[in-house]
């Protein structure tokens, strides 16, 4: 969720600005806003509610000119979506944007009106603005109001700050939330995510928890948590970013979709033996840890928490040790009881998800062996925290349904399993066995997607619907829950997945004419139980939507409509059955007419709780 770019450079700045928030709209927001200092010495501000392209129309018609400047996507969290409180805010000569959450902004918020500083919006942002203000009348510099500031904070911010007065340098912080400095030649930059820099900068140094940090054009230097001068690494990226062009596709989403045998080869690439998984695939040590691992505690969000979920029936079933998956939110404010010898694995598109990297930062004093984390962005908070990281090598994903991320996750937790399971009497012919099916990976999500054309025509069953009920079992019920959180997500149907031995135990009361049941159905041990199950629901007069293995034998009639899906290795059925619910979702979402990339009320890196 929201986006932050800022610049210190000779040249003019706001079209860098611009066109770094025009790369981080895939993060979800709902207004735009640019302050540049101008060669006068003047602030200069625009902010509109809606899209990226409004601001740009309004910079077109509005230049402004000047070297120092910060802009901001806004995902509303306090205050409604209006430009008002759309960043950046300003508090005298200081200009503010803020990711984040500012707990305890209320008391705060009194404390400066009762010093007489008027409050223009309904944002916890504003108080930055106006306590920084506050602090710079007895501090010497920006930076030292800064760090006085930050001090009496609650809750997470990553924040740039400019003094309209001396535009020579920015001050940033960062707790919670990420921030990332761009490296230039006379000129430097900040921004939330690396993407937002590419065109301007391959050098990147990452802030650490609680760092303040004073940008200049010639120079960035990095304070600690407790105020002392520290270095911080610096990095050369080679991350690509290709989501400027849709090429052939109409959205992202289906872009990505389509993108997903390619992004498993580059998952697979280098990381298979003939008959097993590197263990360095993983990281430096992994090997030693790996064997001292007695149990597996998974802690993820949404989409990557049903990844973990399918991962707990592969460790469990294959990898011959036990796992406990957990929503990050939920596990992270509970008392738990740690298993001996357990690693903590965490799971992130982004490895900024606040949740998912607040519970690795507490199991890092709750006595876990070690941690690793499966992430998609080099040098994300999770990676640099944890002491083994996977990555997924997904690419950059756009659109906020993740699908190529998600894809990849569980190709990187089947890779786990392997490696933890060689420790624990997976046998070599076993191994042989999952590395073989791993490799076919790639050519058999080539074959189903040609099942687009089918699913595109079921889609219009959907039209008028409003509710559904995904069913799965086993290591496929995960499968149906992240079926039913992206038909919710982009078509906006109300949908709700269950283990469809559970149907009789309530389910069953929802079913009739107008609740589309879709079934996903291997040709694994567990088919007999389901045909049950179905029969069950075809008695009662529901309309099924059935994706089944060819080798299943389900028969298209008036009740229910059958999408063949080929027959592969139970071990990575989970990640082919994938993909036909990834397209209906798409196509009903089209038929519905909504936002497929942007959906409402949605952000694509959840930053805050």
């Amino acid at each position: 969720m929201c986006g932050i770019v800022g610049a210190v450079a000779q040249r003019d700045v706001v079209d860098i600005l611009v066109e770094g928030l025009r790369r981080l709209e895939y993060r979800g927001y709902d207004s735009a806003g640019v302050a540049v200092v101008g060669t006068a010495g003047e602030l200069q501000r625009l902010r509109r509610l809606g899209k990226v392209k409004e601001l740009a129309d309004a910079v077109a018609a509005q230049p402004v000119p000047g070297g120092t400047g910060i802009a901001h996507t806004r995902w509303a969290t306090h205050g409604e979506p209006s430009e008002r409180n759309a960043h950046p805010h300003v508090s005298g000569n200081i200009t503010v944007v803020h990711n984040g959450i500012i707990e305890n902004h209320g008391p705060l918020r009194q404390a400066l009106q009762a010093k007489g500083y008027v409050f223009n919006s309904d944002t916890d942002t504003e108080v930055i603005a106006h306590l920084v203000e506050d602090e710079l009348k007895k501090a010497g510099s920006l930076l030292a109001a800064v760090q006085n500031a930050v001090k009496q904070f609650s809750g997470a911010y990553g924040t740039v700050l400019m003094d309209k007065t001396d535009p020579s340098h920015l001050v940033v912080a960062r707790s919670g939330s990420p921030l990332v400095i761009g490296l230039g030649i006379g000129e430097n930059f900040i921004a939330s995510d690396q993407l937002a820099l590419l065109p301007v900068t391959r050098r990147f140094m990452f802030l650490e928890e609680g760092d303040v940090a004073e940008i200049t054009r010639q120079s960035v230097t990095v304070y600690d948590k407790s105020g002392v001068q520290v270095e911080r690494a610096v990095v050369e990226s080679n991350a690509s970013y290709d989501a400027g062009d849709k090429g052939q596709y109409r959205h992202f989403m289906l872009k990505e979709i389509y993108e997903q045998p390619s992004a498993i080869n580059n998952t697979l690439e280098g990381r298979l033996s003939n008959d097993s998984v590197l263990d360095e695939t993983f990281g430096n040590g992994a090997a030693d840890l790996f064997k001292k691992v007695k149990h597996i505690q998974i802690v993820a969000c949404g989409t990557s928490y049903h990844s973990g979920m399918v991962a707990r029936y592969w460790l469990e079933s294959l990898g011959g040790i036990s796992c406990n998956v957990e929503i990050a939110s939920e596990f992270r404010y509970r008392k738990s009881f740690v298993q001996p010898n357990s690693l903590l694995v965490s799971i992130s598109q982004s490895g900024e998800t606040a949740d998912t990297l607040a519970a690795l930062r507490m199991a890092k004093e709750a006595g876990y062996i070690g941690s690793l984390t499966i992430c998609n962005v080099a040098g994300s908070s999770l990676v640099r925290e944890s002491d083994l990281a996977f990555m997924t090598r997904a690419g950059a994903e756009i659109g906020v349904a993740s699908t190529k991320a998600f894809t990849t996750q569980l190709v990187g937790l089947a890779m786990l399993t392997l490696a933890i399971g060689k420790y624990n009497g997976l046998t070599a012919a076993q191994q042989q066995e999952m590395v073989t099916a791993l490799r076919s990976l790639p050519a058999k999500l080539e074959e189903t997607l040609t099942l687009a054309t089918s699913i595109e025509t079921l889609a219009e069953e959907f039209a008028d619907k409003h509710h559904s009920l995904f069913l799965g079992r086993g290591d496929q019920y995960p499968i149906a829950m992240e079926g039913a959180l992206k038909l919710k997500e982009i078509s906006y149907i109300h949908a709700e997945a269950y283990a469809a031995g559970e149907l009789k135990h309530g389910p069953l009361a929802l079913i009739d004419a107008d609740m589309p049941i879709i079934v996903v159905a291997p040709n694994n041990e567990l088919l007999e139980k389901l045909q049950s199950n179905v029969e069950e629901v075809r008695a009662r007069g529901g309309i099924l939507y059935v994706f089944a293995d060819i080798d299943a034998h389900f028969k298209s009639d008036a009740t229910q409509r059958v999408v063949n899906v080929p027959h592969v290795h139970p071990l990575i059925a989970p990640i082919i059955y994938t993909i036909p619910l990834q397209l209906l979702s798409y196509y009903v979402a089209i038929i519905k007419g909504t936002d497929v990339d942007q959906p409402r009320n949605l952000a694509k890196s959840v930053t805050v709780e």
